[in-house]
């Protein structure tokens, strides 16, 4: 069960899990869930191992040491400074609808963005400016001087205008279309 836990938690990430639903997904009691999660943040008490669980907002969460820190930051400063395609996507949606929250840009991309924030966040292309005014207060990110820096723009009026595509709302008889199937 400490396995299912870990894989949990990992799976989750940034959300995190509350020990409500540690129960309804392993089907125990809160006794046994609270004993679980302790016995794994044992595991992670060793020297030897570089992740422990926090409780963080309500629920349990996988970070890193923060004794640690030292070697991520150089990893992340050391990283390639190229931006992968999800990076610039990520981006380019911030930019264009800043402030913005990352569910939002989530729901525009179509999938998490949650690691990719994390990296431009930590890159310092874009930071943290406020929160929504919406229940649960989410985030509201934008982007920085450095962003501006990194690709040789003085301010966000030098970006190209994207023009909204008018779409034609009359129906398209499939039968006299292209794309008719053949009979054969």
């Amino acid at each position: 069960m400490k396995a299912v836990l870990e894989g949990l938690l990992f799976v989750v990430g940034d959300d995190g899990i509350t020990i409500d639903e540690i129960c309804n997904v392993l089907d125990i009691d809160e006794a046994s869930a609270k004993e679980l999660v302790l016995s794994l943040k044992n595991d992670y008490l060793s020297e030897d191992r570089g992740l422990r669980i926090d409780y963080l907002g309500n629920s349990l969460k996988l970070t890193t040491k923060r004794e640690h820190k030292e070697y991520y930051k150089k990893l992340i400063e050391e990283s390639n400074h190229t931006l992968s395609q999800a990076a610039l996507e990520t981006l380019a949606i911030i930019v264009y609808n800043e402030p913005i929250t990352r569910i939002k840009v989530d729901e525009i991309r179509g999938i998490s963005s949650s690691q990719m924030i994390r990296k431009l966040v930590a890159k310092g292309f874009i930071k943290e400016c406020g929160r929504e005014n919406i229940p649960g207060r989410p985030i509201l990110y934008k982007t920085t001087d450095d962003f501006l820096d990194y690709f040789g723009l003085s301010s966000k009026d030098e970006l190209p205008k994207i023009e909204e595509n008018e779409t034609d709302n009359t129906e398209t008889d499939l039968f006299l279309s292209k794309y008719r199937e053949t009979i054969e």
